[in-house]
């Protein structure tokens, strides 16, 4: 009898007599590739190794796919490319608490690693992002918590990796920051193999507590900024730029014997009741102003409360502060009778840039100027996401091409961390799909590039604000970086508009 993975490992191509798209985590109408020939699903590093060999000797372009954190069509380039899935290469080994560390191979999701990790009484500390990526893509991309006192980004708990190359060849790298290999692997986008594997560090498990406070915007603006994040465990603002005003929202640990409670958070799950009623509430936002301005005092009004459900009853929490476990509390996932929210057709654009710490109040005052621009011309804008805008934080971490690295020739102090400017906005699903005064974001994001030495998020946005922001990332890391592109890949099968935009292949 056959068993599922060998299901899988027997059909595990999908073949194309023509290029297709393939699509973001959206689904359809959301192409991140174009020019798709294959589409694999891989079952073991060694399959990877096998695919990637034969894709380089029939001189086709090679691409991982994960979970998906993809917003754009910068996945892959436009020339031929075949796409190896990691999803179902998630083997986790090596548990030892003792030592504080656990291997775990691409596909690996967070939600995966972190039941993994509670059974056995630990928890991955916090680096973390959202809870359906998987660790690989992760760490290809840069992502991170926000954090300005513990390690933000993910790869700031990685011990080692091995990387697949052009050759098909695993390169293992060692956590080693005068390393060249490392600099690159830390943040690769993707460019320099598939990371197949991953030696993380581990942590005894912990509770901890989230604690909720609404601020009004002039106290965000003017005050002490770094003062309100940098105290805690993990800490990030939430702006309504309509209401003016933002909730502050912070975590740390505490007593097991503290509370008995068992929080989880989700800011993803919707009922199929409130998908509905805000799909066409924001749908007719595209033209009528007035259903934005009512969206966001209903978002405002929802994350004031709690958004965690008491795990063991999945009933919601209705009052701050909130306990529970780790991961739980600090990430969550979904409802047990929910589904996420792209589930119900609420689809977004997405901006996120990364900013100097010690810039935050003169970024966010630039953006509240641009704001008022727009008042002034009585085009009244808002947040039309279901938690406002999201302003996150991240600690140092030397790489070259992570959005929080420092010493670099722009001469910002980037050594206190970095402040995230993620601004997602409704994808509307009527008309031509752009979002009502759709010149307003563009000017945003170019106005930010333009003024401040801003670093972009790899998935998170167009192509013409990355190509926008190449002038602001480091011309020598670049340069080191393309020396290890080139030796791990040089082929070039690896391709991507993104190294493309960066460089990487002239």
């Amino acid at each position: 009898m056959l068993t599922f993975r060998s299901v899988l490992a027997v059909a595990s191509v999908l073949a194309v007599s023509s290029a297709a798209v393939y699509n973001t985590f959206d689904g359809e109408g959301f192409p991140s590739c174009y020019n798709v020939t294959e589409v694999h699903d891989a079952t073991s590093v060694e399959q990877i190794q096998s695919l990637v060999k034969d894709a380089a000797k029939r001189g086709l372009q090679v691409r991982a796919g994960g979970k998906g954190h993809m917003w754009y069509d910068t996945q892959c380039s436009d020339d031929a490319t075949v796409i190896i899935r990691t999803e179902f290469v998630n083997k986790i080994s090596g548990f030892d608490l003792n030592a504080g560390t656990v291997t775990v191979e691409a596909g690996v999701t967070f939600f995966q690693l972190a039941e993994y990790l509670h059974e056995r009484g630990a928890n991955m500390g916090t680096g973390l992002v959202n809870w359906n990526i998987s660790l690989g893509g992760s760490v290809a991309m840069g992502a991170h918590r926000t954090s300005l006192r513990e390690d933000a980004a993910v790869v700031g708990g990685v011990l080692a990796m091995d990387i697949i190359d052009g050759n098909g060849d695993v390169r293992h790298i060692e956590r080693d920051e005068s390393n060249d290999d490392w600099l690159a692997a830390s943040t690769s986008l993707g460019l320099l193999g598939i990371i197949g594997r991953l030696k993380m560090k581990i942590f005894p498990e912990v509770k901890v507590y989230a604690m909720q406070k609404t601020l009004e915007e002039k106290d965000v603006l003017n005050g002490d900024i770094y003062g309100m994040i940098a105290p805690y465990m993990t800490a990030n603002l939430w702006w309504w730029p309509y209401k003016r005003k933002f909730h502050w929202r912070y975590y740390d640990t505490v007593d097991f014997n503290k509370s008995s409670q068992q929080g989880f958070q989700s800011t993803f799950s919707v009922t199929a009741l409130e998908g509905g009623a805000a799909k066409a509430l924001l749908d007719s936002g595209k033209y009528l102003p007035s259903s934005n301005w009512i969206a966001e005092e209903i978002f405002f009004g929802q994350w004031e409360a709690p958004n965690f459900h008491e795990k063991t009853t999945n009933e919601p929490i209705k009052e701050w502060p909130v306990y529970g476990y780790h991961y739980d509390v600090l990430i969550g996932g979904l409802y047990p009778d929910q589904k996420a929210e792209w589930d119900y057709g609420l689809h977004g654009y997405t901006l996120e840039l990364a900013f100097p710490v010690t810039m935050a109040n003169k970024m966010l005052k630039r953006v509240r100027e641009l704001f008022d621009a727009e008042a002034k011309k009585l085009i009244f804008m808002t947040s039309t996401y279901r938690s406002g805008i999201n302003i996150k934080f991240g600690k140092a971490n030397f790489d070259f091409l992570g959005q929080v690295t420092l010493n670099t020739s722009d001469g910002q102090d980037w050594s206190k961390g970095a402040i995230m400017f993620d601004f997602p906005s409704y994808h509307p699903s009527v008309g031509d799909r752009k979002r009502y005064n759709e010149d307003f974001y563009i000017n945003l994001a170019n106005t930010l590039v333009k003024e401040f030495p801003c670093r972009p998020h790899w998935t998170k946005n167009t192509r013409d604000v990355l190509t926008r922001s190449v002038k602001n990332l480091d011309a020598g890391y670049l340069k080191r970086f393309k020396a290890v592109r080139q030796k791990m890949d040089p082929k070039g099968i690896y391709r991507s508009v993104v190294g493309e935009i960066l460089g990487m292949y002239k």
